[in-house]
């Protein structure tokens, strides 16, 4: 099993990376930056620097893409330090994740300054933390590893969501989600301590959480499912999966409006941690489980669609329109096949750009009106053109548009649900996806489109940094729909070896 994917990679892709540690610089700048912007507090200089690092941040993600070799199954660029089990590596599948999480935070700093949200110093900082937590997470081959920075990260969106509360509702919202994500986290922990006693059964007593190290020595039996329940359900709270969504919809509509969400649910780490642990250290389970797995996804497909449909509030239309839309990554990926698993990341990175898109100009529009409300939302396209355009691309990229990644991405999942479940349940899940498109339609249709109701608000015009922050999530995701190929060839090789593990 782990020959072609895990074998001969750990010293000679450490000494190659040993005069430049891509993947650790990537995990201490933004630490760094979070640690110089709080020091200038609330000067314009932190402001500035919180872009800076932002934005090296991505520059640096991009030059970790530059030193991958594509064509190679195995994760690369690796890092150990053994006194604290630190081991890191990727592959392109990691890479889109990585790409991903530095975009959408350099976009939130961004976001921050055109909202003219209060304290932009300090939510820069936190931020920035935010950003290493999750970096670590996609980096990291030690489960043990990943949820500490998982911990690391939803700490940070904590602390977004109760410094910037200002409502007793925001508060119940807070409170219910970190119910949900601390019983999420402490279910994945669980798993960790599952598979590291199973470990030491099998090596005599020697406790480990490396991937590598678990992967020869996976557990069998109950305890096989066990760590996959664990595992599973910590990080189907996290994407979120129908139906363990409950946290979402409070809090979109009532924390931090772009900021939070996107964090949460921008960078798909709940699908990436399945892809990275619980696929390769679970597989008999995987198995005997993924008919469950895929009907509840299935469900959630058009439960979720039909909730959105009853929604009077954009925020909540949005958070239900996620889960609607995660449960198709889930099915890709659960498809054990290549064209799935590939087809799920892509639409991973889609899904994450045009959600986090759709809730920036959703903050937009709070900031003019003061109100989500559909019902108090009306002509809007006449004031904000440009802004109305961007939702309604953002909308269309979700529902795989030609032109953007979701097409592409979409079409993979579907030939993969074909081959292994058949025609009539990727019928159902195609129409599913119908009835997404149908919602935020109609959504645009009331807030955008409807004639302006007399003594409606008065909206200012879209502003500079607007057509900035639109702008720039606009074009990537045009650019990368129009230009899938390099980043079919980037997962081509992971793809086939994350599969390749479930061939008969």
């Amino acid at each position: 099993m782990s020959g072609a994917v895990f074998g001969g990679f750990s010293e000679i892709f450490w000494q190659r990376q040993a005069a430049l540690p891509l993947l650790l610089l990537l995990q201490l700048l933004p630490l760094l930056g979070a640690a110089v912007v709080f020091a200038f507090k609330e000067r314009t200089t932190a402001v500035v620097l919180g872009k800076v690092f932002a934005l090296g941040e991505l520059l640096l993600a991009v030059a970790a893409v530059l030193h991958l070799d594509p064509t190679s199954p195995a994760l690369q660029l690796a890092e150990r330090f053994a006194p604290l089990a630190y081991h890191v590596a990727v592959d392109g599948l990691s890479m889109v994740f990585i790409l991903s999480a530095a975009l959408l935070t350099f976009l939130m700093t961004l976001y921050g300054m055109s909202r003219g949200m209060i304290s932009p110093g300090r939510l820069f900082a936190v931020l920035l933390i935010a950003e290493a937590g999750l970096v670590g997470m996609l980096v990291t081959v030690n489960v043990a590893w990943f949820a500490a920075f998982s911990g690391l990260e939803l700490w940070a969106v904590v602390y977004l969501l109760r410094r910037w509360a200002s409502s007793r509702a925001e508060i119940q919202a807070l409170a219910r989600f970190v119910q949900y994500q601390g019983f999420g986290w402490a279910l994945f922990a669980a798993g960790c301590v599952v598979l590291g006693w199973g470990h030491a059964e099998a090596t005599g007593g020697r406790w480990s959480f490396d991937l590598f190290d678990l992967v020869g020595a996976i557990p069998v039996g109950k305890f096989q499912t066990a760590a996959f329940y664990l595992l599973f359900y910590g990080l189907a709270v996290r994407t979120p999966l129908f139906p363990l969504h409950g946290w979402l919809p409070n809090m979109a509509q009532h924390g931090l409006i772009a900021v939070a969400p996107a964090l949460m649910v921008g960078v798909k780490v709940g699908i990436y941690g399945m892809l990275r642990f619980v696929l390769p250290l679970t597989p008999a389970a995987v198995q005997a489980w993924q008919p469950y797995v895929v009907g509840f996804a299935m469900a959630g497909v058009f439960f979720t669609a039909a909730l959105a449909f009853q929604q009077t509030n954009l925020r909540r239309l949005l958070a239900f329109a996620v889960v609607s839309h995660t449960s198709l990554l889930v099915i890709g990926l659960f498809s054990l096949h290549e064209s799935g698993i590939q087809g799920a990341v892509l639409l991973a990175a889609n899904f994450g750009l045009a959600v986090t898109g759709m809730w920036f100009i959703v903050g937009f529009v709070f900031r003019r009106t003061g109100t989500t409300e559909l019902h108090e939302l009306s002509g809007l396209f006449e004031r904000i053109p440009f802004l109305a355009i961007a939702f309604l691309s953002f909308g269309l990229a979700i529902v795989g548009m030609p032109g953007t990644p979701g097409f592409d991405a979409a079409h993979l999942i579907l030939e993969a649900a074909i081959d292994q479940f058949g025609a009539l349940s990727t019928v159902a899940t195609a129409l599913g996806n119908v009835a997404a498109a149908g919602f935020l339609l109609w959504a645009f249709q009331r807030a955008f489109l409807s004639q302006a109701k007399a003594g409606s608000h008065d909206v200012d015009r879209t502003l500079p940094m607007e057509y900035v922050v639109g702008g720039i999530a606009l074009a990537a995701m045009l650019a990368i729909g129009f230009f899938t190929e390099p980043w079919l060839f980037l997962t081509e090789a992971a793809s086939k070896a994350a599969a390749a593990r479930f061939a008969p």
